[in-house]
């Protein structure tokens, strides 16, 4: 949106995005679709996945030398897939639907009475379980990156994503916090998911007899007190139920998976150990983005999302901290992310070179209150940048 100059009346809404100065970070590219009428949507699915990973996947795993499964991936005919049930319940692995990748993204658009929601991962992932606590009786989309569920929400291929933010033990997924900012969805809610870890094998398959365990990295290490008294050696893959899959596909003997107790349903598993997590306050934040944002309301407890730049200077991230304080607008996070066009700047003394930073912000406060639109006044008088990501209502439910 480009920079205006606009008095407003202290009743009048504030906008849901705006900017300060003109910044790189503010360009955007956009894209036109054309949708032909006559084109038929299908549905994506029948193939076997591929347990792939490129290096945004590994920075945001925080490991490095993990063993990559890649499964062979099939060409698919839209003929034969036309009109395919994706929603199938099956334990056929080669029934299941393959996540969508960049490749696969189409035109087509959203049909149906069944909200459409993508996640990241496949079937089985506890993103496919917080897509469907966001939205019940959803039609859970698997897409094979984070990326992927972006373009379709923007390409109309999907009505919602369902995507993780942070983790109550891992932190914070940066990959996202970059995504929010180069597309231009919004921030429509959240979900709180807790992630209770499986210790799955095929039938038949002892405990004693496991030689090593397959999972994600960040699912591994919150099992290691146990996987360390089992013995298991380790091995890390790009997701836990993406473990499963493999270990139910390949029909391993010595290999068990750290995943769900639904990934063992849908891949035919066993379940060996149940809750198997070093710490039980484990819980996964997940936002609920969409192409359009929701009208904020104060009938009830609502959260804001931003992202801001400032000018460097001694004191000035507090002075941005402080439009909220003196409003008693309470601050829920707050993470700074490097602002990629101009990562390094010389200082003004020649003394070094310092990073420009963005700051993502949440709070507690409604847009509709008039108090969180006057401390987003303040904080553009000196902000070089300022976008509003969503403001929604708060997830108070028992995780």
């Amino acid at each position: 949106m480009a920079a205006s100059s606009v008095t407003r009346s202290a009743t009048t809404p504030f906008p849901l995005n705006f900017v300060s100065k003109p910044s790189q970070s503010d360009h955007f590219p956009k894209t036109t679709l054309n949708f032909d009428p006559r084109f038929k949507p299908c549905r994506i699915a029948l193939a076997l996945a591929s347990l792939r990973s490129d290096d945004n996947d590994r920075s945001r795993n925080g490991g490095h030398g993990h063993n990559h499964l890649v499964g062979g991936a099939l060409e698919l005919d839209s003929s034969a897939l036309e009109d395919f049930p994706y929603d199938v319940v099956s334990k056929d692995l080669h029934t299941l639907p393959r996540p969508l990748s960049s490749t696969h993204l189409s035109n087509s658009v959203s049909d149906g009475p069944r909200l459409r929601v993508a996640y990241q991962g496949v079937r089985g992932a506890y993103s496919e379980s917080a897509a469907e606590k966001a939205y019940p009786n959803c039609e859970a989309v698997p897409c094979e990156q984070f990326d992927t569920a972006f373009e379709a929400v923007e390409r109309w291929l999907v009505d919602r994503a369902v995507l993780p933010i942070e983790n109550s033990l891992g932190g914070s997924i940066h990959r996202n916090y970059d995504l929010l900012l180069r597309h231009r969805l919004h921030i429509v809610g959240e979900v709180k998911l807790a992630v209770r870890h499986c210790l799955l094998a095929n039938h038949g398959v002892e405990v004693e007899d496991l030689k090593r365990v397959l999972s994600h990295p960040q699912a591994l290490s919150q099992c290691e007190h146990t996987l360390t008294k089992l013995g298991l050696v380790r091995e890390a893959v790009d997701d836990t139920a993406g473990a499963a899959k493999h270990v139910a596909f390949h029909k391993l003997k010595d290999t068990g998976a750290v995943a769900s107790s639904a990934a063992a349903d849908i891949y035919g598993l066993t379940i060996l150990a149940q809750d198997i997590q070093d710490d039980c306050d484990n819980v996964t934040r997940f936002l609920m983005l969409a192409r359009e944002p929701i009208i904020p309301g104060t009938d009830r407890p609502f959260k804001t999302s931003i992202v801001f730049s400032l000018e460097e200077g001694p004191g000035v991230l507090f002075k941005a901290l402080a439009v909220f304080a003196l409003r008693q607008i309470n601050l829920t996070k707050i993470e700074s992310r490097p602002l990629r066009k101009q990562p390094l700047r010389a200082s003004d003394d020649n003394n070094g070179r310092y990073f420009d930073y963005l700051f993502y912000v949440d709070f507690e406060a409604s847009m509709a209150d008039q108090s969180a639109q006057n401390a987003l006044r303040h904080l553009k008088e000196f902000a070089t940048f300022l976008r509003v990501l969503g403001s929604y209502p708060m997830d108070r439910s028992m995780i």
